[in-house]
């Protein structure tokens, strides 16, 4: 029997017969950036020329998801993400104060005007594109929320800016900070380890399940965040990736792959695309899918049983 008619029988993709189109590749995105918060060891201006330094070294074009109310609502932080968009890097929208759709508190108009209210400022800034990235990688706690908002983002024109590969950089940052605050001279190594180890394993997870799910390695879009532990260490972390063997791209050449077209049906989704297609195909608790939806708990105790 020929792949075309096995695999149709057993239900699957065609593509899962197929040889992968790519070797794996990866783009950089970062979130909630440019932050005008104080941090333990940079500024933060110097924590935004840390990350655009890094990139540079490693020659990648990222994407800045802005959340105005962070600080490109202030002049500061206004110049502080203008100098992202002057550095080739694309701009792209994560709302003004970062609300959360799927709170009942929140209204879908509500969330509609914050998307308004940051492009006015977003829009001025060198490298804006139309790119729009959810708040905590959510769609809303409803259909109305969830429908109106694609709706929303059609009409207007915006891409949504999907994530395959997500992390959770954001609570190790957390950590890093607190450590920072008790002891300004603390040995920093074992953070740096635990989140260098942490994205290979995000990396190596989100690949395999793109594998099960796609039959073949697909471009992944990375989220991290505009923070302090990636201003120290996105070198290592670009680095890491390329002696991974995998390829940096840039967002818009991974976004130009068939998977980011897709628009999973399952309310509930997961927060990595990946992880909603697989839920919305129901694929369920697959075996090593709590190291996905675990916010870096694992890292943490790992940590913590080290004294920090």
């Amino acid at each position: 029997m020929k792949p075309r008619r096995i695999a149709a029988a057993l239900g699957l993709t065609v593509s899962a017969w197929l040889p992968a189109a790519q070797a794996q590749s990866v783009a950089f995105t970062f979130d909630d950036g440019p932050r005008l918060a104080e941090t333990p060891l940079l500024s933060p201006a110097q924590r935004n020329q840390a990350l655009l330094d890094a990139l540079s070294a490693q020659q990648v074009q990222a994407a800045l998801f802005v959340t105005c109310g962070n600080g490109a609502d202030r002049p500061q932080g206004y110049a502080l993400a203008q100098a992202w968009g002057r550095a080739g890097h694309v701009i792209g929208n994560h709302t003004m104060t970062h609300l959360d759709l799927n709170s009942a508190k929140v209204t879908l108009a509500q969330y509609q005007q914050e998307v308004a209210d940051c492009d006015r400022i977003t829009s001025t800034l060198a490298g804006y594109r139309k790119w729009f990235r959810y708040t905590y990688l959510r769609e809303g706690n409803t259909l109305e929320k969830r429908d109106g908002m694609r709706d929303y983002l059609r009409q207007s024109g915006y891409r949504d800016a999907y994530v395959s590969l997500d992390t959770s950089d954001w609570r190790l940052d957390e950590k890093l900070v607190d450590v920072l605050r008790a002891n300004a001279q603390a040995d920093l190594t074992p953070i740096r380890l635990a989140y260098l180890s942490h994205l290979r394993q995000r990396a190596e997870a989100y690949r395999d399940l793109s594998r099960q799910l796609e039959g073949r390695d697909i471009p992944q879009i990375m989220l991290l965040h505009h923070n302090l532990i990636n201003a120290l260490w996105l070198k290592d972390a670009i680095q890491q990736f390329k002696d991974m063997g995998w390829t940096i791209v840039t967002p818009e050449q991974a976004f130009a792959d068939a998977v980011y077209q897709q628009s999973p049906e399952k309310l509930v989704a997961g927060q990595s695309l990946l992880l909603s297609i697989a839920r919305s195909r129901g694929l369920g608790k697959f075996p090593g899918w709590e190291r996905l939806v675990d916010d870096g708990d694992f890292e943490i105790e790992a940590l913590k049983a080290r004294g920090l």
